[in-house]
């Protein structure tokens, strides 16, 4: 049998118990509350916090290592996972139209550019330019670099489709560039052929008359060598490699 204390304990405990479990029962609903307010304190219109996309910024130098080539308008652009030209294959109109003219701007127009940029005029040998060029795309993992030697027919120098998705702050990337030949003009170095200052002449011709395949450009004959129709001479041949070419990525 139970007696008058023991009575009053097991009252006591029930009490206490009960309290316990307010308070408790209490402490979750203020933190489920308190959690529901830091989510959206209570608002139907809260916006969530959006991270700004992340920003790639690199500036670009091209340095013209030959003695009487200028370099059409450099081109620049990021893209994904292709190449705009490759050797032993057709050329696309555009290279075309930059190989045999130096105009860019189908280059530059091309679907597959994530982002792109050009220089304002031709670079004279001897001299550098920089470039900058910035995305948010975080695709734009492959860099495309391409420029003609205007005193030829249809030689170009540059590089595609190289990946720059590792360089990491303020680190710098450095590449000597050989010549191209686009293979879509012979070249004969004939007056009226070559759209630079050593003869003014035409630039792109939609008529293909070369082996129409992409290569490594054997060089600059001349009057002064033996091809006596040529308009070029000995100060207009080169050596590769032609340019010189360095990315350092900034931000």
């Amino acid at each position: 049998m139970l007696t008058f204390n023991a009575h009053k304990n097991i009252h006591k405990n029930t009490a206490k118990n009960s309290i316990y479990q307010i308070v408790i029962t209490s402490l979750l609903t203020l933190g489920l509350a308190a959690c529901g307010d830091s989510y959206n304190n209570g608002d139907d219109n809260y916006t969530p916090l959006v991270q700004p996309p992340m920003e790639y910024s690199y500036s670009i130098t091209l340095t013209n290592l030959t003695y009487g080539q200028p370099l059409s308008p450099i081109a620049v652009a990021l893209h994904g996972d292709s190449k705009m030209w490759q050797v032993g294959q057709s050329a696309s109109v555009a290279l075309e139209k930059l190989a045999e003219g130096g105009d860019n701007s189908d280059f530059l127009a091309l679907e597959s550019n994530l982002a792109s940029t050009m220089s304002d005029g031709p670079l004279p040998p001897g001299a550098s330019v920089t470039l900058h060029i910035s995305t948010t795309e975080p695709m734009a993992n492959y860099l495309t670099v391409v420029t003609m030697l205007v005193n030829t027919n249809d030689a170009f120098s540059g590089l595609t489709g190289v990946d720059i998705s590792t360089l990491v702050l303020n680190q710098e990337k450095s590449w000597q560039l050989n010549v191209y030949d686009a293979g879509t003009e012979l070249n004969n170095e004939a007056v009226g052929t070559i759209p630079g200052p050593a003869d003014g002449g035409v630039g792109f011709d939609a008529a293909r008359n070369d082996i129409d395949l992409v290569g490594y450009h054997s060089g600059v004959v001349s009057k002064d060598d033996g091809l006596s129709s040529s308009v070029l001479t000995q100060a207009h041949r080169f050596d590769n490699p032609a340019v010189k070419l360095t990315i350092t990525r900034t931000k």
